[in-house]
């Protein structure tokens, strides 16, 4: 637990003010999910993914999204070997263990259901033929807000792939300042040595598996979901598997403050995160913090 401490330390140097928005994308990446962060330019969304990738330890790709962008340029292509007198598969940038999907909702459609079977299976079929990729997979995906010109929004099954989508917003300003004061954060993140181990990642993620949910919490967990289907101010409720989901990232978040049990409280902080994209308010768009914040003032604590 030291070094994961350590690993969140060394974040918070680089991305300034925003603790709670780090310690929800860590929470995420210990849970198995994939991670998704919607914001303006200039926030600090990519700067984010790399400080992750690299103070995690883990192989890193990115994959800049444009309206050109093509399957096969994410997931490989068979190129015919004339002496072997066969197809030989050209892995893709895909194949790695955290890969940043930068401006996501710049590329087509097609190209974004690319990234599908990967999220969810871990794994890609090319002419036929299925291929795994590495342990532990991430994928960091950043998007800009819908309204701005050239951007393709995001399928409802394909933001379910997203265990989390968050936003950085603007640094307060004792952040900013330092910001300004201070070191290009790119370099900075240059000179950074890694905190965790392969290994140790996944015995984390084992260990997320452990924490334990207690019959009280699940009829919390249940309670919140329930008012999700029945109330008026939404849309649509929480599905199964956004309650497999928040249940597991409360699991990370406990984990990540030395608990063996989740607390209600846990859900309470990964909500947002893990509700906001799935969740839609009466007039069909996607639920606000405040939206969140009335659903847990509405759903009582057992």
């Amino acid at each position: 637990m030291s070094n994961l401490s350590a690993a969140l330390d060394q974040i918070d140097q680089i991305i300034l003010g925003k603790t709670y928005q780090i310690r929800l994308s860590v929470a995420c990446l210990l849970a198995g999910g994939h991670l998704l962060i919607e914001d303006l330019p200039g926030v600090g969304k990519t700067t984010l993914a790399h400080v992750l990738a690299h103070t995690l330890g883990l192989d890193f790709q990115r994959i800049q999204f444009t309206s050109d962008l093509l399957p096969a340029d994410l997931i490989g292509v068979s190129v015919y070997d004339r002496a072997a007198n066969e197809f030989r598969f050209h892995p893709g940038p895909v194949f790695t263990q955290v890969i940043l999907a930068d401006e996501i909702n710049r590329a087509t459609p097609k190209s974004q259901s690319a990234l599908l079977e990967a999220m969810e299976e871990r794994q890609v079929t090319q002419d036929g033929v299925t291929h795994k990729l590495p342990e532990p997979f991430f994928v960091i995906a950043t998007q800009n807000p819908q309204q701005q010109i050239g951007t393709f929004p995001l399928p409802e099954s394909q933001l379910d792939r997203f265990l989390m989508r968050i936003a950085l917003g603007y640094p307060d300003a004792s952040a900013e300042r330092a910001l300004l004061a201070g070191e290009d954060r790119r370099s900075m993140i240059a000179e950074l040595q890694p905190k965790l181990t392969v290994l140790a990642l996944r015995e984390l993620q084992q260990a997320v598996r452990r924490v334990r949910a207690s019959d009280a919490l699940l009829d919390y967990l249940q309670a919140l979901l329930a008012h999700t289907r029945q109330s008026p101010r939404y849309s649509n409720g929480l599905s199964p598997r956004a309650g497999l989901g928040l249940l597991n990232a409360a699991r990370a978040w406990a984990l990540l403050d030395g608990r063996q049990a989740v607390l209600p409280e846990d859900l309470q902080a990964v909500m947002p995160g893990v509700a906001g994209h799935r969740l839609l308010n009466a007039n069909g768009q996607m639920a606000t913090d405040e939206d969140i914040k009335a659903l847990l003032r509405e759903v009582a604590i057992p």
